[in-house]
């Protein structure tokens, strides 16, 4: 099932240099996991687009396009954490496409705000996705709190610009090509159908990915390369994020570490 993305998986797996330990694989291919691993997905996909449309609000669109994009996740913010609406979302995520204004300042806004557009649509797609086999498995949709993962990384983030955004677009990369790492590695242990479209969703991830290091280049190159070593980041980024998967984890989520204790069902 894997075979033809071997040339897509393997640049993946090199710029994140350690695979998911063993050990989660064999947590996360549980039967009673599998609502604990499908709601915290869909939780991740929705964190994807929230942290995508604070990029572009913060650094690359003017703020009446700001306040624009903030009723773009809206409806699935409500869904998730008020419980307000049936997980019906129509043609929302469509809506704001060519409405919104790059900031002039810096040339890579407009490469920031296309990348980062296109990225929201395709995270809030696949948080249907998943939301639609919970639903079709009677699995409960519930709040979760969130893993160490992402927290573990940006606590490492700059606070000068332009390093935080290169920074923040790293973090990206990382997350994003984990996940498509953990997509490939786990769907061979579970049910046909699920393990189809974890496989689907390779392509779109290792995109993510690629789209967040050339916005990183493309931040470093307009304002001091030689100051902002991307390459160099990517490296240090490299260490903290292959810790935070590999060390011992009480929390089973989807991007926890590796298990110590057997993942409590929801």
């Amino acid at each position: 099932m894997l075979e033809k993305y071997a040339d897509l998986l393997a640049p993946i797996y090199e710029f994140l240099g350690t695979s998911t330990p063993d050990s989660w694989i064999e947590e996360a291919k549980k039967p009673e996991n599998l609502q604990r691993l499908l709601v915290d997905h869909m939780h991740c996909e929705l964190k994807a687009a929230q942290s995508a449309a604070f990029l572009i609000r913060k650094y690359a669109v003017d703020d009446a396009s700001a306040k624009t994009l903030l009723g773009w996740v809206k409806p699935y913010e409500d869904f998730v954490y008020r419980k307000i609406g049936d997980g019906q979302f129509g043609a929302s995520k469509n809506e704001l496409i060519g409405s919104l204004t790059a900031k002039p300042e810096y040339a890579y806004n407009q490469d920031i705000l296309d990348k980062m557009v296109r990225l929201i649509k395709e995270e809030l797609h696949h948080f249907e996705q998943v939301l639609e086999i919970i639903q079709a498995r009677d699995l409960r949709v519930q709040s979760l709190n969130a893993s160490r993962y992402a927290a573990g990384m940006i606590k490492h983030v700059r606070t000068f610009e332009p390093a935080a955004l290169i920074d923040k677009l790293i973090i990206g990369a990382f997350i994003e090509a984990r996940s498509c790492e953990r997509f490939a590695k786990l769907a061979p242990f579970l049910e046909a159908d699920l393990g189809r479209f974890y496989v689907s969703l390779l392509r779109s991830e290792a995109r993510h990915y690629q789209d967040y290091i050339e916005l990183a280049e493309q931040v470093a190159q307009a304002t001091d390369p030689t100051r902002f070593d991307v390459t160099a980041r990517i490296a240090e980024f490299k260490d903290i994020e292959n810790a935070l998967i590999s060390a011992p984890d009480d929390d089973f989520k989807f991007h926890s570490g590796a298990p110590v204790t057997a993942a409590l069902a929801l």
